[in-house]
């Protein structure tokens, strides 16, 4: 009959297949849809269950069966996680630079987040609030560093003067963010003085001007 001849059909290709499948099925130049096709000569029918992992039992036309055990597929937001050594070298960057510089520094070293994307401002921000990292300026305040107020009160000056002698290198200064805001060390028994660093430059103009 026409069934039983299309049957023998079958089974001479699956016998064919049998001996060059692999061959074909690892072969990068058989399109999808003939890869179908030839699965489809093999097996009857598949049975999926979900456990801890999925069990996928498959019935071959022959009447073999296999049970093959899968892992779960990770959920799309663990695919995008950003890695864990990506994570510890933000942590170590953040000790030193602001969230802008530790996004080109980790961008020059070839690192890329989790989605294989350059990294930006805004992206090392909010891995460091997922991450419960501490800030730039939370390092620095834990090392004892004071606040332009801080030190104004200190030194008995004002902060714009703090901010003359920042510019001028008489005081050891570091920027803890992208707007330009700057901690201080609290100076030894060299500390600047109220009216030093202008003194200081008129005392250098008249040199200049008097010097043969």
């Amino acid at each position: 009959t026409a069934s039983a001849q299309l049957d023998e059909k079958q089974r001479e290709s699956i016998m064919a297949l049998a001996q060059d499948f692999p061959r074909l099925w690892n072969d990068p130049q058989t399109p999808e849809r003939e890869k179908k096709r030839m699965a489809r000569l093999l097996i009857a029918d598949v049975t999926l269950l979900k456990d801890s992992g999925i069990i996928a039992r498959v019935r071959f036309k022959g009447g073999a069966t296999r049970e093959l055990r899968l892992s779960l597929p990770k959920p799309s937001w663990q695919l995008r996680q950003t890695p864990a050594a990506v994570v510890a070298e933000i942590d170590r960057l953040l000790e030193g630079h602001t969230d802008h510089e530790t996004a080109e520094l980790l961008n020059a070293s070839g690192m890329r987040s989790g989605e294989g994307l350059p990294f930006r401002r805004l992206m090392v921000r909010r891995i460091r609030i997922d991450y419960g990292l501490k800030t730039q300026y939370e390092r620095l305040r834990a090392r004892g560093l004071l606040s332009a107020t801080e030190i104004a009160k200190y030194l008995k000056v004002c902060t714009a003067t703090i901010a003359d002698w920042r510019r001028a290198g008489l005081l050891k200064a570091y920027q803890y963010n992208d707007n330009g805001q700057y901690l201080y060390e609290r100076p030894g028994v060299d500390a600047p003085r109220r009216f030093a660093h202008k003194n200081g430059t008129r005392r250098k103009a008249a040199a200049d001007v008097t010097s043969p």
